[in-house]
C-alpha cells in the first residue's frame, strides 16, 4: 500500500480552516501506518493530532503542522510539531491541569493530549504564540 506521503522528508500542512484539520488527521494516519504504530496508537496519535490542531486553528489563529518520520535506532515513531503565531497561553499551569478546557475542541485539553503520546513538549510566550511537539513511538 502506498501512501502517497514521503517518509524521508518532514510533510508540512498549514491549518486554516477546519478542512486543514480533516487533512492533519489523514496525513498523520498516513504517517502512522507507515511506521506500523498498532491501530490503538494509531488512533491515539491522530486524536491528539486533531486536538491540537484545531486548537492551533481556534486559539492561535491557524499555522502550521509538520509531520516527520523519527527513528531512535531501536523503535520508529512519528513526530508532530503544532505552531502558531497567536497570543500564546496565558496560564499554562491551568491549561495543562487535568479536565481543564475554554471548550471548542474534543473536550481532551492539553492534559488530555498529553496523556495520548508518549512525549509532549510545549513552548508558549504572551504575544509570540505557541509551538507543541509531540512523539508517539511504535511499540
Amino acid at each position: 500500500m502506498t501512501t502517497g506521503v514521503d517518509l524521508g522528508q518532514p510533510q508540512a500542512q498549514s491549518v486554516r480552516s477546519d478542512e486543514d484539520v480533516v487533512r492533519v488527521r489523514q496525513l498523520v494516519r498516513a504517517v502512522a501506518v507507515s511506521v506500523k504504530l498498532s491501530l490503538v496508537d494509531q488512533t491515539k496519535v491522530v486524536t491528539a493530532a486533531s486536538e491540537l490542531a484545531r486548537n492551533t486553528l481556534v486559539y492561535g489563529g491557524g499555522g502550521s503542522v509538520e509531520v516527520t518520520v523519527v527513528d531512535n535506532g531501536r523503535r520508529k515513531g512519528v513526530q508532530i510539531v503544532f505552531a502558531d503565531s497567536g497570543p500564546g497561553i496565558a496560564d499554562l499551569d491551568l491549561a495543562m491541569t487535568d479536565g481543564y478546557t475554554s471548550g471548542g475542541g474534543l473536550g481532551l485539553g492539553l492534559s488530555g493530549s498529553r496523556r495520548l503520546v508518549d512525549e509532549f513538549q510545549i513552548e508558549t510566550s504572551a504575544g509570540t504564540g505557541t509551538r507543541i511537539t509531540v512523539t508517539k513511538w511504535s511499540r
